[in-house]
């Protein structure tokens, strides 16, 4: 799956582990997703999207 999460974290100059401290998940996590090696769960979107104040479909987008 596609997403902005680089680009919206660096507009903001924070690093991958402080956009992981912010949703509670590891930095691992927040590298896995951005590299699209793997799907944030329902809760994780919500809440990224939350923090990012945009829709989900803002974020994420298919191939």
């Amino acid at each position: 799956m596609r997403n902005r999460l680089k680009v919206l974290r660096a507009e903001r100059d924070w690093s991958q582990a402080d956009l992981a401290e912010r949703l509670g998940v590891s930095r691992q996590t927040v590298n896995a997703l951005e590299r699209g090696k793997s799907a944030p769960s329902l809760p994780l979107a919500f809440r990224l999207a939350g923090l990012f104040s945009q829709s989900i479909e803002q974020i994420f987008f298919p191939e």
